[in-house]
């Protein structure tokens, strides 16, 4: 599957921006404009993004072309108390590479009466953090750190069945990229089944398929539902990793499903909300107890991993037509805690530990075929303070975590 390079110069584009989290190491939300309403999606489809969402969604928004640009903010801090390791304990801040930016395309034509063609160009990430000094702890000689970006390519097609329904699937072309640093005190055979495939070995590819498929109903004039199921996605295994993920450097992405209502209140007023699952426990390298599968071998099947559970995310939001050529939006995104108290040490390198978040958006119209749209959302600081979180073997202790973040994007429409 490498030959897949060769077709993906978007993704390969993609990369300049490595980190994107809030719901877990998934975005809250696709598009500038769902963004703008927290990421609300599954019944609201607003651009030719909405096929991240639910792929039925390019049904509804017509010819066109989006493209757009977040500049994302993560702040992340860990802590380490009680330890009797010499020069362990105290403030670590994984800022050292601070600012991001995150492009984002979308296309999508109506190719007849009944089917539409598009294609939506999305990422996740976030598993992301540079400690400029290192973790003592970790024994790190230099920074420490990982960097994960998962990239989209979703061609997608959608079928009008009725003049009220209908179902869209797309095929997810996937990219990942990662790269470990800092952990040279996991790169031994104590524990990992595969020295010198652990850290510091730079940037490592991974390429995989996937599918999405979804469901849109307008089930009165006034209320909209849906529904969309996406599969885990197959991914070929990160070879220079293969000694810290389990199952010999896999790495899948997790499958999701989840159901959404779009309500027009008023001809100027809609309101939406989307429940959704994240099925992290399912790839072993993520759902993996940490602790007790530490001395099983980093690396073998049964090798640690981040312990993350299953996050169920809840959103809701509003669009209001102020104007025929201003429409203002508004969210609120919940994710439950994916990571467990026991679990903070190895969670230092990914401390996705935001829960709730607050979005704003506009667009404006300033042409019959173009249109601005922009978004804010702030994800509150939250932490998760360990619970006998450091083993004996490391001396005992606590390892806390503590993160907020802000993103703003901006995206421009031509209507085909």
């Amino acid at each position: 599957m490498r030959k897949w390079s060769k077709i993906f110069p978007v993704a390969i584009a993609f990369s300049f921006g490595s980190a994107w989290a809030t719901d877990g190491y998934f975005a809250h939300g696709y598009g500038v404009r769902s963004q703008g309403v927290a990421g609300v999606g599954i019944a609201l489809p607003q651009d030719a993004l909405a096929a991240a969402a639910n792929p039925a969604g390019l049904g509804k928004v017509g010819d066109r072309i989006d493209a757009g640009l977040t500049w994302f903010r993560p702040v992340r801090e860990s802590e380490l108390e009680g330890s009797p390791s010499p020069g362990a304990n105290g403030t670590y801040k994984g800022n050292d590479t601070q600012n991001f930016f995150i492009p984002e395309f979308g296309y999508n034509k109506q190719y007849s009466e009944d089917v539409t063609l598009g294609v939506s160009v999305y990422g996740n990430g976030g598993m992301n953090t540079d400690y400029k000094n290192g973790i003592p702890l970790f024994q790190s000689q230099g920074s420490a750190g990982v960097d994960l970006i998962q990239v989209f390519v979703a061609p997608t097609v959608t079928w009008k069945v009725s003049e009220k329904h209908i179902i869209g699937a797309s095929l997810n072309l996937a990219y990942q990229r990662f790269e470990a640093k800092g952990l040279q005190g996991f790169d031994n055979t104590t524990f990992s089944a595969a020295p010198g495939r652990v850290t510091n070995n730079g940037h490592d590819n991974s390429y995989g398929v996937g599918v999405h498929v979804g469901w849109l109903g307008e089930v009165t004039d006034a209320v909209t539902l849906g529904a969309t199921y996406q599969s885990r996605t197959y991914m070929s295994k990160f070879d220079k990793y293969k000694g810290l993920f389990a199952e010999q450097g896999d790495f899948d992405i997790p499958s999701t499903y989840g159901v959404g209502v779009a309500v027009k209140v008023t001809p100027a007023l809609t309101l939406a909300a989307d429940f959704q699952r994240i099925n992290y426990s399912e790839v072993d390298a993520v759902g993996n107890a940490s602790q007790a599968n530490l001395f099983n071998g980093l690396g073998n099947d049964n090798g640690a991993g981040f312990n993350w559970q299953d996050a169920k995310v809840y959103k809701i939001g509003a669009l209001y037509q102020y104007s025929p050529a201003l429409t203002l939006r508004a969210g609120f995104n919940h994710v439950d805690q994916p990571i467990r108290r026991g679990d903070t040490l190895l969670n230092i390198l990914a401390p996705g530990v935001v829960k709730d978040h607050l979005s704003l958006g506009a667009t404006w119209v300033l042409s019959p075929q173009s249109e601005l749209s922009f978004s804010y959302t702030h994800a509150f600081e939250n932490s998760v303070n360990g619970s006998n979180s450091i083993p004996a073997a490391f001396g005992g202790g606590e390892a806390n975590l503590k993160m907020y973040q802000d993103a703003l994007g901006v995206a421009y429409t031509w209507k085909l």
